[in-house]
């Protein structure tokens, strides 16, 4: 059996002053890493995990056997990596801080807004001005719903849903993505001024998709999803859910850059939600920071979802804001660069706080012997 090999952030801290230097800057943002577990896995199984900081990690990287240690190498510095800006249209969304990422639905069946923005063109113009205002730095507009049980939508009227609110969006000046898994609507989003495709299928769904998406030169979102035709749901079978949605998001960003798409125009997302149980997604959420290994910009796409309401007395979407926040900022205290999210303003006002508490320990050294 082939062999794997992960490095997994495991302890944070609030800067390198606070270790003698002995932690790295993750992904280039604001989130730093001193300690991290090497985890060999075989079969499915761990086979061996060695703890490491920055001052001992060639140690532990010389110790993996055979290629393996070239993969670690390539991890290592994939952690320590700082992504260029996204350059959409005529706005620069810096990857060195946290960006907000609202979400438009435009379908009937949203498990979020029932429909509000479709039915409504006022309203949908309304409230991509208020997130755009609030400061979401990219609109993400579908016309499908994704949820557990959503029928399947013919391409057509999917692109019909869509195209106008990606029209009135760019007319305002917002960045926008495109959240879709069909080359026809990805051409038609495309040609009305979106700027980046969001797969969740990460480009499996449709054969022509991986072929357009290259041609386009636009970035995109690939996003960890188990199911391979129209349930994105089906058949989830993990054997450590963190790892193998690693595994899947590796084999996703390759098939990409195999295909004609530049790494540094590829975002990674594992799909909290998708064909994951409440325990799944637990997981893969504290195991946030070692998908960095990968070397790509991350999403994370969590707000108001159902896990949330099992945490909290099944409470309905609209009452999730306050867990939508909490694992808001869990993705930001992992280095996480996009958040997509429902709540634009609130999200946008922690990520605010949040960047005023890391740049006042960034500059902290009243600890430290003169």
């Amino acid at each position: 059996m082939s062999q794997s090999v992960y490095i997994q952030p495991i302890t944070m801290v609030t800067g390198p002053q606070a270790v003698e230097g002995d932690a790295i800057r993750l992904a280039g943002g604001m989130a730093y890493a001193r300690e991290f577990a090497v985890i060999v896995r075989e079969g499915g199984a761990v086979v061996s995990r060695r703890i490491a900081t920055k001052a001992s990690m060639a140690e532990a990287l010389a110790a993996l056997p055979g290629e393996l240690g070239a993969d670690g190498e390539m991890q290592w510095s994939n952690l320590q990596m700082a992504h260029p800006p996204m350059e959409l249209g005529g706005r620069t969304i810096r990857l060195d801080q946290p960006q907000v990422m609202g979400i438009l639905n435009v379908t009937p069946d949203s498990f979020s807004d029932g429909g509000e923005f479709m039915d409504d063109p006022d309203a949908m113009k309304a409230h991509a001005a208020a997130m755009h205002e609030a400061g979401a730095a990219i609109i993400d507009i579908g016309g499908e719903s994704t949820r557990p049980g959503a029928k399947a939508v013919w391409e057509g009227e999917e692109a019909k849903r869509v195209v106008p609110a990606i029209e009135h969006c760019v007319a305002m000046g917002a960045a926008v993505s495109v959240d879709t898994r069909r080359p026809a609507v990805m051409e038609a989003a495309l040609e009305a001024g979106a700027h980046v495709i969001n797969d969740v299928s990460a480009l499996r769904y449709d054969p022509r998709s991986l072929g357009f998406a290259a041609a386009s030169g636009k970035p995109v979102i690939l996003m960890h999803a188990p199911g391979t035709g129209e349930d994105l749901h089906a058949d989830p079978d993990y054997s450590a859910v963190a790892f193998d949605v690693f595994d899947f998001l590796k084999q996703a960003r390759d098939r990409a850059v195999g295909a004609g798409i530049a790494a540094e125009r590829i975002v990674l997302d594992p799909g909290i939600g998708f064909g994951k149980s409440l325990s799944d997604n637990l997981t893969i959420l504290n195991h946030l920071p070692m998908y960095h290994a990968l070397g790509c910009p991350l999403l994370l796409g969590v707000s108001r979802k159902r896990m949330i309401g099992a945490l909290s007395n099944e409470v309905p979407a609209h009452k999730r804001v306050g867990g939508s926040l909490t694992l808001a900022q869990l993705g930001m205290d992992a280095g996480v660069q996009l958040l997509r999210v429902h709540d634009v303003f609130e999200t946008v006002q922690a990520r605010n706080v949040w960047r005023g508490l890391r740049d006042a320990a960034l500059t902290d050294f009243s600890g430290l012997e003169p």
